[in-house]
């Protein structure tokens, strides 16, 4: 296993890098045009574009969780240590406030900035609970059937989910305590975001529980794991 510095080192930096993109080409949509609709699509194509890239990459050595909620659920599952999901929480948020912070810097904006983007109400909060549901349910999914696919599953899912949620999908904890720090297209107010994440972390459990349920084999079973593979 890769030692613990370089899996917290590369969940930060795969934050960080993803907060930059979601910050940095909203602000340059926002820069380009004032047709809300093609900011929302530009924004959505950069992160989607981005997750592929750093899951593919980052991946093999940390998981590229990039999410205090994925986190959360691994951990519950045995598959991580309490400890090491804690501190994956830590270093994601601290790595997506650093590039919400390089994101204001390339655009030479005020480099720590609050928010006052509304984002509250029963609606947004259902939607992240469905976002975080649905990106737990495409993660343990990929993973048990096309591994090598989860990086473009996720990367689509979210791409979707931008655009079938109310809340534009947020799914995660640390992106949305980054997002507080920008007052630009991507941002949220500070004020809302209990509402976000506990959101966010019961949608992520609901999932955990129904795939859990519905991706267990029975045990001694000879059934394949993929109902498709005839071996």
């Amino acid at each position: 296993m890769i030692d613990l510095s370089r899996r917290l080192t590369a969940e930060a930096l795969g934050t960080g890098l993803l907060v930059a993109t979601v910050v940095g080409s909203g602000i340059m949509a926002e820069t380009l045009t004032t047709d809300v609709a093609l900011a929302l699509l530009s924004n959505t194509i950069a992160t989607g574009a981005i997750l592929v890239v750093l899951i593919s990459t980052l991946g093999p050595i940390s998981g590229a969780h990039f999410n205090p909620a994925v986190s959360l659920v691994f951990a519950i599952r045995g598959e991580l240590l309490a400890r090491d999901a804690g501190l994956y929480a830590l270093v994601q948020t601290l790595g997506g406030v650093l590039g919400a912070i390089a994101a204001h810097a390339m655009f030479a904006l005020p480099l720590v900035q609050a928010s006052s983007t509304i984002r509250t109400g029963g609606a947004q909060w259902f939607s992240e609970s469905v976002a975080a549901f649905g990106l737990v349910a495409i993660i343990f999914a990929g993973i048990r059937f096309e591994r090598k696919a989860v990086p473009m599953l996720v990367g689509l899912y979210i791409t979707a989910a931008y655009w079938f949620t109310a809340s534009t999908s947020f799914a995660n904890p640390a992106v949305a305590i980054a997002r507080s720090f920008t007052d630009t297209f991507s941002g949220i107010r500070p004020l809302d975001l209990p509402g976000f994440i506990l959101a966010q972390v019961a949608g992520a459990l609901v999932a955990l529980a129904l795939m859990t349920w519905l991706l267990r084999v029975p045990s001694g079973s000879d059934l394949p794991i993929n109902p498709e593979d005839p071996s």
